[in-house]
């Protein structure tokens, strides 16, 4: 029997596509993180939640290779990610969605979608100039690539426009779909509705559900929308001042005293999800 088969009467389960243990990050005597693990499962939306300064952020910024924790584990599948720089750790097959729009505003939607497929360019500058051979073959896929992007957010009828043109709700959406480009294996989603409307909102929970569902893909999304985050995700971690106070489904997080009185509310209740 090898170790990845059941006995009788026993289930398997996957292992964790990203590992976070026991990490610490400080700033000039300010603790950013103090001990927070956690851990996504394959195919899992894994949300996190505090208030401003929490700690959400840097929880991201140590993911992508931004900030160096001064303890702790952080394994992306086999790979230690401590001491990786931001474009290998982008290259492993992380990627990640920002707060603040960071678009090209003067390019259109494909071209800023095509930007996402960088990593897919496995040939020189002359062989780009002349576009003959592997970089036209090469370009041609990555084109073919970001169209089933298009399609797949409904981006059609804003493709060739300058991103500067489109709704804010719009430009939210091309930002997931650069993220997306870059075709990876984890999504990190820093606070993907923030200064939406209700209809962009529920546009975004959509697509949402379907990268986890159509395409199978863990994400880690960092939201103040309660509503969202209690309807959208798997399990929830809810950290204060660094550390990490309940980490749970959206029930058990959402009944817990602790968290009800600090980031909830006394009178929320929390709603099924069908």
């Amino acid at each position: 029997m090898t170790a990845t088969e059941a006995r009788p009467g026993e289930t398997t389960r996957a292992a964790p596509v990203l590992n976070f243990e026991d990490v610490v990050l400080g700033f000039d005597g300010v603790t950013a993180l103090n001990g927070v693990t956690f851990q996504v499962d394959p195919g899992e939306l894994f949300a996190v939640i505090g208030p401003n300064g929490a700690g959400k952020t840097s929880i991201f910024n140590v993911l992508s290779g931004v900030y160096r924790p001064q303890r702790g584990t952080v394994r992306f599948g086999d790979e230690d990610l401590i001491g990786r720089r931001p474009h290998t750790i982008a290259r492993l097959g992380i990627a990640r969605t920002f707060q603040n729009i960071e678009l090209f505003s003067n390019l259109t939607v494909l071209d800023n979608l095509m930007l996402g497929r960088h990593l897919h360019h496995p040939y020189g500058v002359l062989a780009a100039l002349g576009w003959i051979g592997k970089a036209r073959r090469n370009e041609l896929a990555n084109r073919e690539a970001v169209e089933e992007i298009v399609d797949f957010l409904e981006l059609a009828q804003w493709r060739r426009l300058p991103v500067g043109l489109l709704p804010y709700g719009v430009q939210k959406r091309v930002e997931l779909g650069r993220a997306l480009a870059s075709q990876p294996k984890l999504l990190l989603l820093d606070e993907p509705v923030a200064g939406m409307n209700l209809e962009e909102t529920e546009d975004m929970a959509r697509f949402i559900l379907d990268i986890r569902d159509e395409l199978g893909l863990p994400m880690v999304m960092v939201e103040h929308d309660m509503g969202l985050v209690m309807d959208l995700a798997d399990r929830i971690m809810v950290i204060d001042f660094g550390r990490p106070i309940r980490t749970g489904t959206p029930k058990e997080v959402a009944t817990d005293p602790d968290v009800v009185r600090a980031y909830l509310g006394e009178e929320h209740r929390v709603v099924e999800r069908s």
